[in-house]
């Protein structure tokens, strides 16, 4: 084994394919060896009464996440209900408000229609009375000549 300062090499036994070696780093001062430990550290042994716990951690966090989850789903379907319900009450305005000017038109109509069969009545009526008028002319002008 050769040592060269910090590197340390050592020959491993000799192989078909050539030689091996082992280099190992020493470290410059003894206290960095615990900074980089070659093996992982063990988990220390978990008992019964910790993974009971674990658990029970782990379902409330699984029913607090439910709950939440229900809760938004709840304010989405109160908030559906209300966008439906606005929906529907703009509908019916809307709906009455074409009703309102519907009448309001046909009542127009009604009226104008109304007035204009008067107006036509009365032309009628002045015409009628100058055609009696003309006749009794006509009569009267056929007597005076007999």
């Amino acid at each position: 084994m050769a040592n060269t300062g910090d590197i340390h090499v050592k020959e491993l036994n000799k192989r078909s394919s050539g030689q091996a070696f082992e280099i190992i780093l020493t470290p410059s001062t003894p206290d960095a060896k615990g900074a980089f430990p070659l093996s992982p550290t063990k988990k220390k042994e978990t008992s019964l009464d910790e993974i009971k716990k674990k658990l029970e951690a782990a379902d409330e966090r699984r029913r607090s996440h439910e709950a939440e989850v229900l809760k938004h789903l709840a304010e989405k379907r109160e908030h559906d209900k209300e966008v439906i319900q606005k929906a529907i009450e703009e509908k019916c305005n809307f709906s009455k408000k074409v009703q309102e000017k519907m009448n309001q038109k046909m009542e127009a109509n009604k009226e104008n229609r109304t007035a204009r069969m008067e107006a036509l009545s009365e032309k009628f009526k002045e015409k009628d009375k100058k055609l009696e008028e003309a006749r009794k002319n006509k009569e009267a002008m056929k007597e005076g000549e007999h």
